[in-house]
């Protein structure tokens, strides 16, 4: 977009965790900046929330685990 070449053959957000059915909770993984979002789906209801560490900080995964996804 804007001139700037994308790689389609990597997706920024990977899927990292799925649990359950209904309700639904999957953690997504931003692989440019590395923060986690934690994406909740209930029949017709969803949302989605940065994740946060005891500190109140964004969960981040390290670089090198990004590198392998």
């Amino acid at each position: 977009m804007f001139g700037k070449k994308v790689d389609s053959n990597k997706n920024r957000f990977k899927l990292v965790s799925s649990q359950g059915l209904v309700p639904t909770y999957d953690i997504i993984v931003d692989t440019k900046t590395g923060v986690n979002y934690l994406y909740v789906w209930h029949a017709d209801h969803a949302g989605l929330t940065v994740m946060l560490d005891a500190e109140g900080k964004p969960v981040v995964t390290p670089q090198y685990e990004l590198d392998e996804m």
